[in-house]
């Protein structure tokens, strides 16, 4: 079983003193995948069915399941900003921010590593290093 957040770095500094013990051959290519707008990026209704499947493999009881969505419904749906003292509602996406969305963008991206990332490595024979 792959290691929880095992392709994610913390800094600069991580990133640089993991790629140091990390083999590199001449033929290699080295690439990093990053989001630009990642909060607005993210995709509220496919995040709260992942987040719905991960409660029922977890065996999270039906009331809490239902009562932690309706929470995540609650939070995804306050999305609104003020800028040059106007509010401003956010219609894609998590709100800017807001202390739940790092989680919520954790959760969709914890996601699409272990279930495409990782098969899109192997299909292509592409080398990774765990950092």
């Amino acid at each position: 079983m792959q290691a929880l957040h095992s392709f994610n770095i913390n800094s600069t500094q991580d990133l640089l003193k993991k790629l140091e013990d990390t083999p590199m051959l001449p033929h290699y290519n080295v690439a990093s995948l990053d989001f630009t707008n990642l909060y607005s990026s993210i995709p509220v209704k496919e995040t709260k069915t992942i987040l719905a499947s991960i409660l029922t493999q977890n065996l999270i009881v039906p009331q809490i399941q239902q009562e932690l969505l309706m929470w995540f419904d609650i939070i995804t749906r306050q999305n609104y900003f003020t800028r040059k003292k106007q509010i401003v509602v956010q219609y894609d996406g998590l709100a800017m921010g807001a202390p739940s969305s790092g989680l919520i963008a954790d959760i969709f991206l914890q996601h699409i590593e272990h279930s495409h990332l990782t098969h899109l490595t192997h299909k292509h024979k592409i080398f990774t290093h765990r950092l």
